[in-house]
C-alpha cells in the first residue's frame, strides 16, 4: 500500500453542513435559527453559567478559604535525585539548575527526604525536611540554609 492508495473508511468523514445556501437545502433563509429572538441575531445568546437573571448556581453556593497571594513556592528535590552527583560535591541551586534537576527556582529549592542517599554530599538550599537534614548527616554530609 501506497501513500497515493489510503482511503479513509466509508461513513467516517461527514461532510460539512452549510447554512443559508437556499429552501430546499432545509437550512435555508434563517438558517436553522428559527424567527427572531435573542438567539437568532448575530453575537446573541449568553455567556456561560447565565440563567435568565437568575442569581447563577456559582454565585448562590457557599464560598470557603483563603488564596494568599504572598504564598512562596519552592521547588522541590528529593534525596533520591541527589545521588546522581560526585562525592563531595557542593551542590547549590545554581548547579541544580544548570544539570537541568529543576528548570525554575521559584522562591527557593525545598530538599524533601523521598528515597536515600549514599553519599557524601555538601547541600545548600533554601529549606530542608527534618528527615533530609536527617539522611544527609547520617551520609557524611552537610546541609547549609540559604
Amino acid at each position: 500500500m501506497k501513500l497515493h492508495e489510503l482511503k479513509s473508511t466509508e461513513g467516517s468523514r461527514k461532510k460539512r453542513n452549510r447554512v443559508g445556501r437556499g429552501m430546499a437545502t432545509g437550512n435555508g433563509k434563517t438558517s436553522g435559527r428559527g424567527h427572531k429572538g435573542q438567539n437568532a441575531r448575530s453575537g446573541g445568546g449568553t455567556r456561560p453559567g447565565f440563567e435568565g437573571g437568575q442569581l447563577p448556581l456559582f454565585q448562590r453556593l457557599p464560598k470557603r478559604g483563603f488564596t494568599n497571594i504572598h504564598r512562596k513556592e519552592y521547588v522541590i528535590v528529593n534525596l533520591e535525585t541527589l545521588n546522581r552527583f560526585d562525592e563531595g560535591v557542593e551542590v547549590t541551586p545554581e548547579l541544580l539548575l544548570e544539570e537541568g534537576i529543576v528548570s525554575k527556582l521559584k522562591a527557593g529549592v525545598k530538599v524533601l527526604g523521598n528515597g536515600s542517599l549514599d553519599k557524601k554530599l555538601t547541600v545548600k538550599a533554601h529549606k530542608f525536611s527534618a528527615s533530609a537534614k536527617e539522611a544527609i548527616e547520617a551520609a557524611g554530609g552537610q546541609t547549609e540554609v540559604i
